[in-house]
């Protein structure tokens, strides 16, 4: 299967990543204070989540980038924030992550939580956010303790970006949406009850591009990207 081929190469890139940052990193251990790059392409994992078809190891569950806005000034570590939550209270604001607002949907269903407001809206009160405090402490602890690498692209903000085709190449690799299933979610992935098709399906806390093709080329390009962060450092 090609896919299979795709997906071992991927994952054989993406340990380059890793070897040159110095290892993944937690988000619930990391700061504003470390040296983040401007702007980049960032994997996650989820312990207990496993490759089983295309090598051994954590496999991605979901893949973001920033930016992607023309004349966004968004930098990594304002988005990383985001998903992470606020460090003094373990709270957060899913209503600006919606990797937050995803897995915030499938931990209510899988514990039957009743919290009619998650999700509702752009902006929300004082009240209903206080409302809302000990799930987003949930979230927070779950998002926290992922395991997560990155890449930095150093590119102008923009939907032609090389972040952009990079995140949407990734997403559309991984995704076992209408595909045949590799690398499947373990039975107690938390996905499996978040309330969107295109998650459970996927197997990704991702949405966006899950229902894609794919182009194969992208792996030249993230792997030349590789190189030139690593000659670059």
């Amino acid at each position: 299967m090609e896919r299979l081929k795709d997906l071992i190469l991927f994952y054989s890139i993406l340990s380059n990543i890793e070897r040159n940052i110095g290892g993944a990193r937690k988000l619930s251990d990391c700061s504003g204070r470390m040296d983040w790059p401007e702007r980049d392409v960032y994997f996650f994992m989820e312990s207990g989540e496993n490759r089983t078809d295309s090598g051994i190891g954590l496999r991605i569950v979901r893949v973001g980038t920033h930016a992607l806005g023309a004349g966004s000034g968004t930098k990594l570590w304002t988005r990383l924030s985001q998903h992470k939550g606020q460090a003094n209270t373990g709270g957060g604001n899913h209503r600006g992550s919606i990797f937050r607002l995803l897995v915030g949907t499938a931990l209510l269903r899988h514990h039957g939580y009743e919290q009619p407001t998650w999700g509702s809206g752009s902006t929300a009160s004082a009240e209903v956010r206080a409302d809302e405090t000990a799930v987003e402490w949930e979230v927070s602890q779950i998002i926290g303790a992922m395991p997560f690498i990155w890449l930095a692209i150093k590119d102008d903000p923009g939907p032609a970006s090389a972040r952009a085709y990079i995140e949407c190449n990734s997403i559309a690799l991984l995704s076992n949406y209408k595909k045949a299933v590799l690398d499947p979610p373990s039975e107690c992935w938390l996905g499996h009850d978040c309330d969107r098709e295109r998650v459970r399906e996927a197997g990704l806390w991702n949405q966006n591009h899950v229902n894609e093709r794919y182009d194969p080329a992208f792996l030249d390009r993230l792997d030349r990207l590789v190189l030139e962060s690593t000659q670059a450092t």
